[in-house]
């Protein structure tokens, strides 16, 4: 059979129209040949997911993105193609991250290894969301930026205020201010100079200082070895024992023991104690007031005077004849 011209024009029309069409579906990510599994997830957000991004599991491309729709409750539904035959489990989780810092979103999928219940074509996957680095770093960025215009707004009254209050008065005191602190800098550069020069010229009597420090320094260590060989530990154990021992005599006099502690208990002592006393000053005043009744030594035989007993004056105490 022949075919005429127009019969091949026609056939090369379709075939390319519809090579057109295959070509077009491919660089949207489909295929119209193609027998994969597709899997569907909802996201509340795709922003940044295109057709054709890519799909993977462990960091391997196991499918492609074919397309997305809104649904009744403004979510996303995303439609996955499959051409891996990795077994994907149910309980799986279809994760949004990104896929580079320019902003480019793919999706990955967590696989439970160990659920055996394998999803089927036109079945659900469970959708989280990974914010990517872009997506984070905006997220920050926003609150970052409100401080900053309010930081910027602050400093705009700051140094208002601070022109307002800086009048000429005001500026010519702050240079007058800082030319002082110029020249207070400056003197204190020389008495730096100077003291370096000090300490220049002493240098030879500096070391003979610090020379006698350590030199007494060694000297308080011999001495501190020293007291620690020393038996202060028998000293010390004597000293308490000779406390206690005072502590006890004390105790003792306190409580009227002893010939001490009677002394200063007994009150009938004390007083025995004064009357002994007033009665020996009446002797001794009687006695030097007339020796003659004590030692008498008459050559003659003369006869002594009989005793009288001298009388006290409650007044001044005196001895009267």
């Amino acid at each position: 059979m022949k075919l005429t011209r127009e019969i091949k024009t026609a056939i090369l029309v379709i075939s390319s129209i519809l090579l057109f069409i295959w070509g077009y579906q491919f660089l949207k990510g489909k295929n119209l040949f193609d027998a994969s599994k597709k899997i569907y997830v909802i996201y509340d957000s795709v922003e940044g997911l295109e057709p054709s991004s890519s799909v993977k599991i462990k960091g391997v491309t196991v499918g492609r993105v074919n397309k997305y729709d809104f649904l009744e409750n403004r979510k996303v539904l995303v439609e996955l193609s499959i051409t891996s035959d990795y077994p994907i489990s149910k309980s799986s989780i279809a994760e949004l991250t990104g896929s580079s810092p320019l902003g480019g979103k793919e999706i990955i999928i967590i696989p439970n290894d160990d659920d055996s219940n394998l999803i089927a074509s036109g079945e659900y996957l469970k959708a989280t969301s990974k914010l990517g680095l872009t997506d984070a770093f905006a997220k920050q960025i926003v609150p970052l930026k409100d401080k900053v215009n309010l930081l910027l707004e602050n400093a705009n009254v700051l140094f208002s205020n601070f022109n307002e209050i800086l009048d000429k008065k005001a500026k010519a005191d702050l240079k007058n201010s800082l030319s002082e602190l110029n020249k207070t800098l400056t003197e204190f550069s020389g008495v730096s100079k100077n003291l370096n020069s000090l300490l220049a010229n002493n240098k030879a009597k500096l070391d003979a200082s610090f020379t006698n420090l350590d030199k007494t320094t060694a000297n308080f260590a011999v001495m501190s070895d020293s007291l620690a060989k020393a038996n202060l530990g028998e000293t010390v154990k004597s000293l308490e024992k000779t406390l206690a021992n005072v502590d006890k005599i004390m105790t003792d006099i306190e409580a009227g023991k002893g010939t001490m502690g009677k002394l200063m208990k007994d009150e009938a002592m004390y007083t025995n104690f004064t009357n002994a006393s007033k009665e020996l000053e009446l002797l001794l005043q009687d006695l030097r007031l007339h020796p003659t009744r004590y030692v008498n030594v008459s050559v003659f035989g003369k006869k002594n005077k009989p005793y009288v007993a001298p009388e006290i004056n409650d007044k001044n105490e005196q001895i009267k004849d």
